[in-house]
């Protein structure tokens, strides 16, 4: 605890700590210098030098300075309570001036640091009560949880323990498991440990053995975002009080754990595949897997399929280390004839290593698949049908987090249904229902949710927010602005977004049809002009809706428009209605959408949910189904066009070692603990 003095021993079960400055002393040595001019000073006021922790502790008189010996490595302490006069004695102390005034004692007005003769600290006993910590350093540790929605607290792990520390600086990493489409809230308690359990593991200390010296709390999503990925808390007691005390801060600093972000992006194509299919052409794909020490397979990816097709060219590949292991170990390669039932029908398979298919880049030479031995065959048939590599090359791969730290933003736009389907918002059966209990309805419930995990990644979080399907002004409008504003379509925040729809549902009518286009070209035309400003700047449409569309098509070509921009689409459904064509908006079957002109959407971008199979399935939130593709898509933009995080970013990505997890030392300065902590995406 504070009063405690740690020992050699336990100093040096922490994680790469040792025995570092000077150790303290509770009473004077033949190596302490005694100060004249102090005992002079204090001796003619009636002051008395104090030596051991026990009269420390019980002999200080209330508000008067007492001489104590401590680590002459301690040259500032910040003091309260000192006595003000007009006039002032001076001690000359070595080459630093110790400034002390006289009179009477007012702790109101007075808060100042010392800077003292080592070996000498001038304190009183209002500092001693509120910064015990000044006196004794702490030994501190910390211990993560993690808040989960009923508000109970989830242990994550500890740090070790620091000897003698105001300013620790952790070694050991807490690991998280990053999710981006949940609000992951965490809490930090800092403990001050004795001496006497620090032979003892971490994990089986006992927190109420221990005296807490404070709490921090933030969000993961929060230091993620952050520029260099650090954060910085101001603790405080378990109430969330600061009081008149401080209690220090807590700096958080967060890695992502990555093996490697070497990749390897490979092309391939075959040629005179056999057909299998009676009245029309194959439809290929080839699924990659790797082979283990037991002898069998683990499949690692595999390839869209190309529809009708003997010679069919693929999208380039991504394998990573993690996938394939070592460029010699062998790779087992399957070409299938999809079938919707599932019943795919081999072409053909052969074996090669990631070293051999570099050789089949480089000499621009074919390998022949080969039809495996059968019952009533008893070796394999060589085929004609041939593999070629029309591109292999090596290529690193940035992750989600590593474009949100380096300055890119989500930016949120919302859109809500005000067709007549959702009835009259004063009827309680209305899905516009506002309930006076403070209940959120459907669309409440959804800009809510959404809202709050994806306004962490937007650094002004000033949103647009639409209507649709609404009479504003005497005429029914596909897409109006929510606040009501001619000229403005922004509000400040998710609360904003709650406002603007809880008012509009005042003076806007509910009429119809349901029409998604001129909404989704609205979110388009501004993603489009970020491009112009060379803004790190993606963006998420969230539309509620309760109907069927009616412009099913002209939705379609929408998206199809939208697919080169950046920008995803969720759409959640509420309500009893028939959500099938929304299950065509979102390409989740492998077919992309095609625009009534022919063109084919370049990526898939909209994630749809019904909010009613989500809660009926047992999820707490509709968020967690409807964003969990957001990072892919966000990915797959970035990727194809060969959008790199930021120089600062690439950098420090650059100096991680291939292999090994990062490790950070931070420094604290002045009651700053710090602790490292990695991620997994």
């Amino acid at each position: 605890m504070g009063g405690c003095f740690s020992d050699l021993r336990g100093g040096k079960q922490a994680v790469g700590v040792g025995l570092t400055g000077t150790t303290m002393s509770s009473i004077p040595t033949s190596n302490a210098t005694v100060n004249d001019a102090v005992d002079h000073f204090l001796r003619a006021r009636g002051f008395q030098q104090l030596f051991t922790p026990l009269e420390r502790r019980n002999m200080i008189p209330k508000e008067r300075y007492i001489l104590l010996n401590l680590d002459p490595a301690l040259y500032k302490i910040k003091v309260k309570n000192v006595p003000i006069s007009k006039s002032e004695d001076y001690l000359e102390m070595e080459d630093l001036r110790l400034n002390l005034t006289t009179g009477s004692c007012d702790p109101r007005k007075m808060e100042c640091y010392h800077y003292l003769h080592p070996g000498y600290v001038i304190a009183t006993s209002y500092l001693r009560q509120q910064f015990p910590t000044a006196i004794y350093k702490s030994d501190p540790m910390v211990v993560v949880y993690s808040k989960k929605r009923d508000g109970t607290l989830e242990e994550l792990g500890r740090t070790e323990v620091i000897m003698n520390s105001l300013d620790p600086a952790w070694i050991k990493k807490i690991t998280v498991a990053y999710h981006f489409e949940i609000v992951q809230p965490l809490i930090f308690h800092v403990y001050d440990v004795d001496t006497k359990y620090y032979n003892l593991p971490v994990e089986i200390l006992k927190l109420k053995d221990a005296e807490f010296l404070g709490e921090g709390s933030c969000v993961l999503s929060e230091i993620v975002t952050k520029e260099g990925q650090s954060l910085t808390l101001d603790l405080h007691n378990r109430n969330g009080n600061r009081g008149l005390k401080n209690l220090g801060k807590l700096t958080v600093h967060a890695e992502e754990t990555v093996a490697s972000r070497n990749v390897l992006e490979v092309k391939f194509r075959c040629s005179r595949l056999e057909n299998k299919d009676l009245f029309s052409k194959s439809d290929p794909f080839l699924r990659i897997s790797r082979i283990v020490e037991n002898g069998g397979s683990v499949p690692i990816c595999k390839t869209e399929v190309v529809d009708n097709n003997l010679n069919p060219i693929w999208r380039p590949l991504c394998l990573t280390m993690q996938q394939f292991v070592s460029k010699d170990n062998p790779l087992i390669i399957e070409c299938f004839d999809f079938n919707s039932s599932g019943n795919h029908v081999l072409i053909g398979n052969l074996q090669k290593s990631v070293a051999d298919l570099e050789k089949l880049h480089e000499q621009k030479t074919g390998a022949n698949f080969i039809l495996p031995a059968s019952a009533h065959h008893g070796h394999g048939k060589v085929l004609k049908g041939q593999l070629f590599v029309d591109h292999f090359s090596q290529k690193q791969l940035y992750s989600f987090i590593d474009y949100v730290s380096s300055g890119f933003e989500l930016n949120f736009m919302v859109a809500v249904d005000f067709t007549a389907s959702n009835g009259h918002p004063r009827n309680p059966d209305s899905l516009h229902y506002i309930d006076p209990s403070g209940r959120f309805n459907a669309y409440q419930q959804a800009i809510m949710e959404v809202g709050e995990v994806i306004q962490f990644y937007d650094s002004d979080r000033h949103f647009p927010a639409w209507g649709f399907g609404g009479v504003t002004n005497g005429a029914v409008s596909h897409c109006f602005n929510l606040n009501g504003s001619a000229s403005g379509v922004e509000v400040e925040g998710v609360q904003g977004i709650m406002a603007a729809y809880a008012s509009a549902l005042n003076h806007v009518g509910l009429a119809g049809p349901t029409l998604f286009g001129p909404v989704i070209n609205n979110a388009a035309e501004i993603a489009g002009q970020s491009l112009s400003c060379n803004s790190h700047k993606y963006f998420v449409l969230l539309i509620i809706t309760d109907g069927v569309l009616t412009d099913l098509q002209e939705t379609i070509d929408a998206l199809v428009r939208a697919s080169d921009l950046p920008l995803s689409i969720l759409i959640v459904g509420v309500g009893e209605a028939d959500f099938k064509q929304m299950e065509i908006l979102d390409a989740d079957t492998g077919c992309r959408l095609e625009s009534s002109k022919g063109r084919v959407a370049t990526r898939d971008v909209v994630q749809f949910v019904p909010m009613r199979e989500v809660l009926a399935g047992g999820q707490s939130c509709v968020v967690q189904a409807l964003l969990e593709e957001l990072p892919g898509q966000f990915l797959t933009y970035m990727r194809s066009r060969d959008i790199k995080p930021s120089a600062c970013s690439q950098h420090n990505i650059a100096q991680g070692s291939q292999y090994t997890q990062p490790v950070v030392t931070t420094q604290m300065i002045g009651h700053t603990p710090q602790i490292t902590m990695s991620m997994l995406d």
